[in-house]
């Protein structure tokens, strides 16, 4: 399938410059495409993946990703989607986050120079001489258009207006395509959609750059008497996709909750806690979010459409598992699994990881000695080291004392199918109905 149709199919596009010639371009081609990460942060949230899983969707399917952390815009801070002005970073800020969320690209995708690219723009943001940049890239800037952009004009009309150095953020975002496109051919750029007017800037920027670089290679060639001068470079289109800008079903702004944003660090937010976010998602969102941001094929995400009522946690916990797994990995995403479903079942968290007996059904019908259980259990070595126990008072089920030596234990102390027997404070052992 074309790349540009899976991302369609999973609900990626929102906007593209030119569907039909991009469609072209992936079934001709390997693509070399960008997308731009300022690091305002030390971790990247839950919004910051559709971005990520789209690239990471394109890299699948054999084309190149090049991932561009703004270690020189982000010195300045993109004013799209934002009432007032950003908090201005240091550049020490700015170097400690880079690395931070550098680490967190690379359980999505392969950035090894070859297969992919990680490029700071700084290596050409900060060192620009003012002056040229006004007169070889300002110059094709007009004022009077840029301010027609969503993002300028709603902070134009509030009473906090906007700053001249945000205002220079759509040239350095054009001038980064620009460099990209010279130096790596790169031909699409992606972003989110409070971002079209930035992106449709450099893609107009590289036109424009491309005319000139045609009239003076015929100047050339009139000069010289000799065969017309065409570059490759010269005629290739350059491309522009955006993504919806994602909210829940309930309105909330993707990654949003009322503890905060959810982090891919696993030290703002814990494993169990990312788990927890996607398992709990309104029952509307979860085919959506499992095409979004999860790997599963199409074809199975449409065999979760299927399930009704209660039957949907199961598309949840499928969500839920391959969401952490990809990045926290598969260890963390099986205890965090293991922990929800004794949660949800009722079961205490700190229970999880106890040694564990499966006890038949049949026999806690029957009724079962609690002497044996505590001998099957490893609790005690004999049936007269498990009375003595009991007589001791140091015996206890579901942290009740045993006060009875000839107790029977049976269903009734399972409840949710899980019982815990403890041999004095510290030797706990969990029991579970097979």
């Amino acid at each position: 399938m074309n790349a540009l149709e899976v991302l369609k199919q999973r609900g990626f596009i929102q906007q593209c410059s030119d569907e039909q010639g991009l469609n072209e371009l992936f079934s001709e081609s390997r693509v070399t495409y960008y997308a731009g990460f300022d690091p305002t942060a030390e971790s990247f949230h839950i919004g910051s993946l559709i971005p990520i899983m789209a690239m990471a969707h394109l890299q699948r399917l054999g084309h190149q990703p090049i991932a561009i952390i703004g270690g020189g815009t982000g010195l300045i801070g993109d004013p799209s989607g934002k009432t007032e002005l950003r908090k201005m970073l240091s550049r020490e800020d700015v170097a400690s986050n880079m690395a931070k969320l550098s680490s967190q690209f690379s359980r999505y995708l392969t950035l090894d120079g070859q297969q992919g690219m990680l490029i700071d723009n700084a290596d050409w943001i900060v060192g620009l001489n003012y002056i040229e940049f006004l007169r070889d890239i300002g110059r094709y800037f007009k004022v009077n258009e840029m301010i027609k952009a969503e993002g300028y004009r709603q902070r134009l009309e509030q009473e906090q207006g906007l700053s001249f150095i945000e205002f220079n953020y759509q040239l350095l975002q054009a001038y980064d395509f620009l460099i990209l496109f010279d130096r790596h051919n790169c031909r699409l750029q992606l972003g989110g959609d409070d971002q079209w007017g930035n992106i449709l800037a450099g893609v107009d920027l590289i036109g424009k750059m491309r005319e000139v670089n045609k009239k003076r290679a015929v100047e050339k060639q009139q000069k010289e008497t000799k065969e017309t001068i065409q570059t490759t470079r010269e005629m290739k289109t350059i491309f522009a996709l955006t993504f919806p800008l994602i909210t829940t079903a309930r309105g909330q702004k993707m990654g949003k909750t009322e503890g905060g944003a959810i982090w891919l660090d696993a030290t703002k937010t814990s494993p169990y806690d990312f788990y927890q976010y996607w398992i709990n998602c309104d029952d509307r969102d979860v085919i959506r979010f499992l095409l979004l941001f999860t790997f599963l094929s199409i074809e199975e995400i449409e065999q979760f459409r299927q399930l009704q009522g209660a039957d949907i946690r199961q598309a949840k916990e499928r969500l839920a598992f391959e969401a952490t797994l990809l990045c926290h990995g598969r260890q963390e995403a099986e205890v965090a699994r293991t922990t929800a479903r004794a949660t949800f079942s009722g079961e205490k968290k700190e229970d999880i990881g106890l040694p564990t007996t499966i006890i038949k059904k049949e026999r806690l019908d029957a009724g079962v000695p609690v002497v044996d259980l505590f001998i099957e259990a490893g609790l005690a070595p004999s049936k007269g080291a498990a009375r003595r126990l009991i007589e001791q008072g140091g015996a206890y089920v579901n942290d009740q004392k045993i006060l009875a030596i000839d107790m029977v234990v049976g269903t009734e102390f399972f409840p949710n199918g899980v019982c815990v027997i403890r041999h004095g404070k510290k030797q706990h052992h969990r029991l579970a109905v097979e």
